[in-house]
Parts: structure tokens; sequence; C-alpha cells
């Protein structure tokens, strides 16, 4: 007979794997969003800026395949097109969202306030500092390069490119623990600012945090929060934390800079025996 042992973790947070996109650096997260947004106006498929978050966080080819699938889009590319998009369309839009995508990176290249007082409070707590990213690693390279003149460097960074599968999957994650040295999962926190980032921390089985003011879900650059009602931004806020619970994030905070008390109670956790996995 089979025996299955069930050991807890109660040591301290060895790790935190951070976002890039709306997380550390291009508040709200434009850069993506509007480079997919450019990319379906030149093929003469307007998509709306909700249709062009909508699957944020997954690697760029499949976000480029779920908007192509969507309901609405797929009948503006039939008025267009007389047919619904096929894969030789999605390979042939990957390849010319490339150079749009490097533009709207460096547009978007400014890091998200309170980034360096995280990071340097992560690394007096000796964690290592990981990232994950659903750019492909041509793109990672200018946006790695443009945070590190400003000062935020992690120690390792896996994009999508690098893993047989990206988001929801766990394969960034893990691969980016392993480089670390870092385990057990149970050891490491996922920061991020969309769905999938949780659900990759999840099925890594990490302690996963969510973020939702700077980043996609939000989709405000700094300047157009703090134009906005603070009621009304505050009345979205509460959907978003609503959303982020719902797919299982263990925390959510606003940004960043407020993921520090997170990693506080989750220690906690830790030294009660607790699991992010249950």
């Amino acid at each position: 007979m089979e025996v299955m042992t069930c050991r807890s973790y109660r040591g301290r947070l060895r790790a935190v794997i951070l976002d890039w996109a709306g997380t550390t650096i291009d508040y709200g997260s434009c850069a993506p969003a509007r480079a997919i947004y450019r990319l379906f106006e030149r093929y003469r498929v307007p998509i709306s800026e909700q249709e062009a978050r909508s699957p944020m966080g997954l690697d760029k080819r499949e976000h480029i395949r779920k908007i192509a699938r969507l309901k609405s889009v797929a009948e503006r590319w039939m008025l267009e097109y007389k047919r619904t998009p096929s894969e030789s369309d999605i390979d042939a839009m990957y390849r010319a969202l490339v150079p749009i995508l490097k533009e709207a990176v460096l547009e978007n290249a400014e890091l998200i306030p309170g980034t360096l007082d995280a990071t340097a409070e992560f690394r007096s707590r000796s964690l290592g500092i990981g990232s994950t990213s659903g750019y492909s690693r041509e793109i990672m390279r200018i946006v790695v390069a443009q945070a590190k003149q400003r000062g935020f460097e992690a120690d390792r960074t896996i994009c999508v490119t690098d893993v047989p599968s990206g988001r929801p999957d766990p394969w960034m994650a893990v691969k980016c623990a392993m480089e670390l040295g870092v385990f057990p999962m149970a050891s490491i926190v996922k920061i991020g600012d969309t769905i999938a980032d949780i659900a990759e921390g999840l099925n890594a089985g990490m302690w996963t945090i969510g973020v939702a003011k700077t980043g996609n879900e939000l989709g405000l650059r700094r300047e157009e929060v703090e134009r906005s009602s603070p009621l009304c931004i505050q009345r979205k806020l509460r959907d978003i934390y609503q959303r982020m619970y719902r797919a299982g994030a263990h925390y959510v905070v606003d940004s960043i800079r407020e993921a520090i008390p997170a990693l506080d109670e989750i220690e906690r956790r830790l030294n009660r025996g607790e699991s992010p996995l249950f």
C-alpha cells in the first residue's frame, strides 16, 4: 500500500516572485494593453480597451488568440475579412506585435512608486527576488534594461519563452524558484496584478498577493487615478479586491509598497503550520 506523508513548512519566507508591468514598472500596465489595441487597429478590427485587457497576464501570442476568439471581436473580424481568424493570422499578428510592443514598453518604462522601497525591504529580509513575465525574452531585454537604469533589478527573470507554457500554468514561477535555488514552494510569495498571476502562483504551490490599484485590473495611469474621484476609485478597487480574492489570492493590496505587512502575516501563518494550499 502506498503511504503519503504530509509535512508542514514552519520556516521563514525565502523569496518573492514579482510580475513586471503593473506591479513593479508601468503604472496601469499600459504598454501591453496599448500595444494590443494598436495591433488590432492596424488589422482594421478595432477593439475596446476592456477587450484588450481581458486576457492580460498571458503570453502575448495566447493573449492575441483569446481576444480574436471573443464573440464580439470574431464578429468584427468576419465583417472585415469574411472568415474567422486562423492560426496563421494569430502567428502573423504576433510577429506584427513585436515592434509595436517594443515602442510601447519604452513609452511606459517608469517604475511604480514604492518599488524601490519595497525591494530594499525584501533585500533587508534576505529574500531572493525573482520575476516572471508574459513578455518574450526579446521584449524583456528592453524592460530589464530600462528598470536597471531606474534602480530596480531582480535576481532572476523568467519569460514565457523560457518555458513550455505560460500563465496560468506554473512553469515560469517554478523555473524562477529553481534558478533562485529556493524551496519549498510554501516559502515563496508570488506578487502580481492580474488574475493570471494569481493562478500562476497558486498552481506553483506558492502564497499569492494580488496588486489592485497600479495594475491591469484598474488599468489607469497614475495621473488618471489622481484626477479621478476618490469615491469612484474606491468603488472600483472594492470590485477588484473581490475578483482577486475569488480567484484565490491570499492577500490583495493596492500596490507593491503595501505588500510588506502581508509578508509579515504570511510568516505568522507559516509559524502556525499553515500552508498556501489550504
